[in-house]
């Protein structure tokens, strides 16, 4: 059951994402699908299972050998994982709405979602490395 439970999660979340490529054709409904429907549906799917098996689980949060421990159980394992789904989607999600208020033009956020997919946080970065960039006065080059 988790093995499937991990394919539909992983699945889902691949739907978010594809919405977030399509994002330049069909805006709103990506915003419905990638900010809120997925990360909605795999939260639920993630309380359901920390609240169905947090009691027996040991270890915690308060050093890594605890949270090492904590992932022990198969069961918090996937809850981790779709915390990672779910949060990474979510912050896709934002760089795409920020990017389309901002005027960044898609073709550049797409390497920034690959990385937000890939490897989270390092996705952030490099969309806030280019929010930095755009954000530098343009200068005009001299009349000569």
């Amino acid at each position: 059951m988790l093995e499937t439970l991990f394919s539909i999660a992983g699945a889902v979340a691949m739907a978010g994402w594809l919405a977030l490529l399509a994002s330049p054709f069909a805006p709103r409904l990506a915003d419905r699908i990638a900010s809120v429907a997925v990360p909605l549906a795999l939260s639920v799917v993630y309380a359901g299972l920390v609240l169905a098996n947090w009691s027996a689980a040991e270890g915690g949060f308060d050093s890594l050998d605890n949270v090492a421990l904590l992932f022990q159980s198969r069961e918090l394992l996937l809850a981790g994982w779709i915390h990672y789904l779910a949060f990474d989607l979510f912050v896709g999600a934002w760089e795409v709405r920020t990017a389309r208020a901002e005027k960044i033009r898609f073709l550049l956020v797409v390497p920034c979602l690959i990385l937000t997919f890939l490897f989270g946080p390092v996705g952030f970065l490099v969309f806030q490395a280019l929010r930095l960039v755009r954000s530098f006065p343009r200068s005009s080059s001299p009349a000569i």
